[in-house]
C-alpha cells in the first residue's frame, strides 16, 4: 500500500509540472546547459538582469535596448535535390531584433561563437554596457546560455527575457517575420 501511495504522489507531481515548478524552482547551474533545451529555466542569471514581458515592452518602446533572438534556424540543405519542395519555417521575433540563430547551444563551434561575438558587437556598436535583451522562447535554455556567454565576455548590460516570443505574443504585442543575420561568408 505504501508503494502505491508513493507512486501516486510522483504521478501527481509529473501531471502538474507548473505547480511543481513554482514550488521547486530550477537552480541556476554553474555551466551552460547542453541538453534538453526546452525545459523549465532558472528565475535568474548571475551577472544579468532578468525581466518580465512588461519590462521587456518598456525597454522595447523606449528604444534604449538592443534585442537579440537566439532561436535556432534550420536552413535549406545544400545537397537538396533540384525540384525538391522546401518550406522554411517562419520565425516571428520582436520587431527590431537581430536574429543570431544557433548561438544558444551549450557548446558552440568556433565559427558560431565568432558569429555571436560579431552580432553582439554590431548591435551594441562596441559598447559593452549597452542594454542587450536576449531571448528565445519560454522555457528555453538557448537564451539563458547566450546571455550567460555575453556576461562571460564582459557585457555588463545583459538583460535576459525568459518568456521570449511566447510571453510577447501572449501579451498581444507585435511580432514580425525574422530573417537570420548573415553569417560570415554568406
Amino acid at each position: 500500500m505504501v508503494r502505491r501511495a508513493a507512486g501516486f504522489i510522483l504521478f501527481g507531481a509529473l501531471a502538474l509540472p507548473g505547480a511543481y515548478a513554482q514550488d521547486h524552482p530550477t537552480v541556476e547551474p554553474e555551466t551552460y546547459r547542453s541538453d534538453n533545451y526546452r525545459a523549465p529555466t532558472p528565475t535568474s542569471l548571475r551577472g544579468a538582469r532578468t525581466i518580465s514581458t512588461a519590462e521587456a515592452e518598456a525597454l522595447w518602446s523606449s528604444g534604449t535596448a538592443a534585442f537579440v533572438d537566439v532561436m535556432p534556424h534550420v536552413p535549406r540543405p545544400a545537397n537538396l535535390p533540384a525540384g525538391t519542395l522546401w518550406r522554411e519555417k517562419t520565425r516571428l521575433n520582436i520587431p527590431g531584433s537581430i536574429w543570431l540563430p544557433d548561438t544558444g547551444y551549450g557548446e558552440l563551434a568556433a565559427a558560431t561563437e565568432g558569429y555571436l561575438r560579431a552580432g553582439l558587437e554590431q548591435i551594441t556598436g562596441g559598447d559593452r554596457a549597452k542594454l542587450v535583451v536576449i531571448y528565445c522562447l519560454r522555457d528555453c535554455w538557448m537564451s539563458w546560455n547566450a546571455a550567460k556567454r555575453a556576461v562571460s565576455w564582459g557585457y555588463s548590460g545583459v538583460v535576459w527575457y525568459p518568456d521570449g516570443t511566447d510571453g510577447w505574443q501572449d501579451a498581444g504585442l507585435p511580432l514580425e517575420k525574422g530573417t537570420p543575420a548573415p553569417r560570415p561568408g554568406e
